[in-house]
């Protein structure tokens, strides 16, 4: 099969992405809070990604908060004619990884706003809700997002972290274009999700998709014998194996290290055998 075929996605029908993304949350500090490297270094390693040929940027307002977002732009604005910049919206950060959910929609509004502003956009290729809000009936959140959808502030809506059931309920109320849920090598709990993803065409932007570094230390046989195999790293492994998995499975690691961008990105360049995916596939058995 091509490398194009196998490395391609269109998001929403009609934004072409690499499958193989470059996510922010390793651009900023220990859960998710202030930064973890000088500004200089945070945007060489963006333009390297972009360089590198990553056509997808996943980011959200609240990783900093705020920082990730600025960072995208000072390093990457004015955007390429090809570059998809994604954000989220609806939580608010009160410290390192506490997360409370804002979707009213007068919330959700100022967080769409304020992310065109930092990002330097006028509309925005794909806005997450980062969570539902459990206090705001879903047909309000979705109707905020949808009417930013129709002034023309937000292009293509995706949620985060959410369950079959609640992706078929949110599309009765809106196009979705992605969904966000953990998936990797060894977590396949949100198989179900997955599968639908594949019949709708929605796009699944798999989060932790090295199970937050945990795959890069595994010792299965299994899957250090496919490394040895490819003189790849383990981490390389899984990243090529998701894009084999599933054709929507759309992967964006992030990381601060611009030698760990480089790794991650060469796992596009892996070709798994059938034999190889079998045995990878039975990790989570």
């Amino acid at each position: 099969m091509p490398v194009d075929a196998v490395e391609t996605f269109t998001l929403g029908g009609d934004l072409p992405v690499r499958r193989l993304g470059l996510g922010t949350g390793g651009l900023v500090g220990a859960g998710y809070w202030g930064p973890r490297a000088s500004r200089a270094e945070s945007v060489a390693l963006l333009r390297t990604a972009v360089e590198r040929g990553v056509t997808l940027i996943d980011t959200a307002d609240n990783y900093g908060p705020h920082l990730a977002e600025e960072l995208v732009a000072e390093a990457l604005h004015p955007y390429g004619e090809r570059l998809v910049v994604s954000t989220k919206g609806g939580v608010v950060r009160t410290g390192p990884d506490r997360w409370h959910a804002a979707g009213r929609p007068d919330e959700l509004r100022a967080m769409c706003e304020a992310s065109l502003r930092r990002l330097r956009l006028d509309r925005i290729d794909l806005y997450q809700l980062h969570r539902f809000d459990p206090a705001v009936p879903m047909a309000e959140q979705l109707g905020t997002l949808g009417e930013l959808r129709a002034e023309g502030k937000i292009r293509h809506i995706g949620l985060n972290t959410v369950t079959p059931a609640q992706l078929l309920e949110a599309l009765a109320l809106v196009p979705v274009a992605s969904v966000q849920n953990p998936y990797n090598l060894l977590d396949r709990s949100s198989a179900e999700l997955l599968a639908l993803c594949e019949v709708r065409g929605i796009a699944f932007l798999p989060y932790y998709p090295l199970g937050s570094g945990a795959l890069t230390r595994e010792s299965a046989a299994a899957l250090t014998a496919v490394a040895a195999e490819h003189g790849a790293s383990t981490g390389q492994i899984a990243l090529a194996w998701l894009l084999r998995h599933s054709p929507v499975l759309c992967p964006a690691p992030g990381t601060g290290s611009p030698a760990h961008l480089a790794e991650n990105l060469d796992a596009a360049t892996v070709h798994l055998t059938p034999r190889e995916v079998s045995l990878l596939d039975a990790l989570a058995g």
